[in-house]
């Protein structure tokens, strides 16, 4: 073997060692943002009593930061773009939020609690984006499903659904709900340490078959849209994420107050999802990188009725019913796919985060502040079965929207490659 093909082994070796640990690290920091962003949840029994809340305005709470991280989720990423900084960016918001949770804990009222929801939103908004286009950037085309995937879901889902309710409600209990708040801030500090020694700006402004168009003139919102792929992604986040929050919020209540389960029941219930999203959320988009996007996200797309459908209907065991809502969970593996690998491989890589922001914000917009509201009126109206046949409905409209995508999987472009075919991320008039 020549120097030249050591050296290029090298380099690739230690490429392929700061892909995996970019993932790891990004993953775990996404964690941490889920963490805290669902800390007030599961700390509102106990904020709730002290502070005097009802709950309109623990609802306002919870509308008040989606709202703040849906714009900062599309500011933040249009401010990578043009400054080139994604790395720096990144670290400022984990500073911030990190602040924000000490800032919680120090409430003294309503409107300041508000305060430092909202100023947490407009911090951790940004992180989603610009982390995964980090991702996307650095990742190789056969792992670049998996890995986004990887950072997405399984740190967020492990620390911010299964370990935050565990570790918090612990803290308020025996510490108070003010140091639970100032305890979850610590990691941020720890984790943006990190970013700052071994985060890199990435080299590379190419990303798969989006590479084409990078032809150096700017590229308008208007100029996104105009590709067939870009708008069903925004469709889908539309549809999927109220799916996702439909459950997180009304389900405790509709297993207690409708199934009449045991809270403790309820808890195993709901703990499911957060073990079945950790695992799928890679698992998912890794599949994606062999069989192609488009049939990963219709088939899991669908599969996502299920986990209503068995609230529902299902009588049996609370085994039984727990395996059909993991399996059914496993559609959650999809959202690293619509809202980061398929824009990723659509658009430029110099608005990546840009059009990241953009998928994951009109669905926080719709999903995260409208959907829960509408929602409750219905349950209030019809029962709080109304809320679980509304998510069923969105995992329905979000299956036949993945039946339009344009499939970008590195493997499936390159297989059907040939003279004269169209470049992934067609127009819409011209797609096949």
């Amino acid at each position: 073997m020549t120097s030249t093909q050591l050296n290029e082994a090298g380099t690739a070796r230690q490429s392929g060692s700061y892909e995996t640990w970019l993932m790891v690290l990004l993953s775990l920091a996404f964690g941490f943002v889920f963490f805290d962003r669902n800390s007030m949840n599961f700390l509102a029994p106990f904020v709730a009593p002290e502070l005097g809340l009802n709950n309109t305005q623990i609802g306002m709470l919870a509308s008040g930061f989606s709202f703040a991280w849906a714009l900062a989720g599309y500011f933040g990423g249009r401010l990578s773009d043009a400054s080139g900084r994604r790395k720096s960016v990144v670290l400022v918001a984990f500073v911030i939020f990190s602040l924000c949770s000490f800032l919680s804990g120090m409430a003294s009222g309503f409107v300041m609690l508000l305060a430092s929801r909202i100023l947490m939103g407009l911090a951790e908004g940004p992180i989603l984006p610009i982390s995964q286009s980090l991702v996307a950037l650095e990742s190789t085309e056969s792992r670049r499903g998996f890995n986004m995937g990887f950072m997405q879901n399984f740190g967020s889902n492990l620390l911010g659904s299964f370990v935050a309710p565990l570790v918090l409600v612990a803290l308020a209990t025996h510490y108070g709900w003010r140091n639970a708040f100032y305890i979850a801030g610590i990691p941020g500090f720890i984790l943006a340490i990190f970013i700052w020694k071994f985060v890199r700006e990435p080299k590379t402004h190419a990303v798969g078959s989006a590479a084409v168009a990078a032809d150096g003139q700017a590229m308008r919102i208007t100029d996104m849209f105009k590709l067939r792929n870009m708008w069903i992604c925004v469709f889908m986040s539309i549809f999927m994420v109220p799916w996702m929050i439909l459950a997180w919020v009304f389900m405790p209540l509709f297993y207690v107050n409708f199934r009449h389960f045991s809270p403790e029941d309820m808890g195993r219930l709901m703990s499911v999802l957060g073990v079945s999203a950790a695992l799928f959320g890679f698992l998912v988009p890794a599949l994606s990188d062999r069989i192609g996007r488009k049939p990963v996200m219709v088939g899991f797309s669908l599969i996502g009725v299920l986990c209503p459908l068995a609230a529902l209907y299902y009588s049996g065991s609370l085994v039984a019913l727990g395996t059909l809502i993991f399996i059914g969970w496993s559609a959650s593996g999809v959202f690293p796919l619509f809202m980061a690998t398929i824009p990723s491989e659509t658009i430029p890589a110099r608005y990546i985060a840009t059009s990241l922001g953009i998928v994951m914000g009109l669905g926080e917009l719709i999903g995260g502040v409208a959907t829960p509201s509408i929602a409750g009126w219905a349950a209030d109206l019809y029962g709080l079965q109304a809320p679980i046949l509304i998510e069923a409905g969105c995992a329905v409209v979000a299956t036949v929207l993945a039946l339009f995508l344009v499939e970008t999987a590195p493997v499936k472009v390159k297989a059907r490659s040939a003279p004269g075919s169209q470049p992934v991320g067609t127009p819409m008039r011209k797609a096949v």
